[in-house]
């Protein structure tokens, strides 16, 4: 029973999970992802939609009757990685505050800085610009950002499908300024990056759409 109850939960959280990564899926198509029924799917989602968790629109795709479009909820974010934001804001509130601006755009510079070597240490003395994304991607991933590569054509997109300093970037947007001038200084002059996606103006996730130039392969 206890095992049951486990793997039950478990479910519910890929099903999140999936919806989080993925964005809004319909009913059919979540069941395939997640290998199991269509009566099981509607069943998790039955009990996420009482929990507030999920929400449903109704979608019409083509002949038949109008489906469902399931897509995690605001109160659903609680579950993701949050890095200690309430604390983050009220630093930011202080800093800027007692000490100004300038002194926060100070806190932000040293706070690249140790990104930066950080993340030159992850990506290495790898050339190809695949390979140096893809370490991008499990790094940023290991920092909360659940961050994956799509290819695009000729291009990449790098996604980011959570935002774990969510709460901070809201009070001090230098901060995505700086992440968006970070990610052009790891990937070289010679390669352009755009954000396409933001969360923080309404997207479900940041994107990113890498152009690669004539010495990236």
């Amino acid at each position: 029973m206890v095992e049951s109850l486990i793997a039950t939960d478990r479910t519910r959280d890929r099903l999140l999970y999936t919806l989080k990564t993925r964005g809004p899926m319909v009913t059919a198509r979540l069941a395939r992802t997640l290998g199991i029924s269509v009566p099981g799917v509607r069943s998790h989602l039955d009990v996420l939609l009482e929990q507030g968790l999920v929400s449903a629109t109704t979608e019409r795709q083509g002949v038949g009757r109008p489906g469902l479009l399931w897509r995690v909820t605001d109160d659903a974010q609680r579950l993701f990685p949050d890095t200690h934001g309430a604390l983050t804001v009220e630093v930011i509130a202080a800093i800027r505050a007692v000490l100004g601006e300038a002194a926060l755009a100070r806190v932000i510079a040293h706070r690249d800085e140790a990104l930066k070597s950080r993340y030159r240490g992850a990506l290495g003395n790898a050339r190809r610009l695949h390979t140096r994304l893809e370490r991008l991607a499990k790094v940023r991933t290991e920092d909360g950002y659940m961050a994956h590569l799509e290819r695009d054509g000729d291009d990449w997109l790098f996604v980011e499908n959570h935002c774990p300093i969510c709460a901070a970037a809201q009070t001090c947007q230098g901060l995505c300024a700086s992440e968006l001038a970070l990610f052009r200084d790891l990937l070289g002059s010679d390669v352009e990056v755009e954000r396409t996606e933001y969360l923080l103006a309404g997207a479900r996730r940041c994107a990113y759409r890498i152009k690669r130039g004539s010495q990236s392969t």
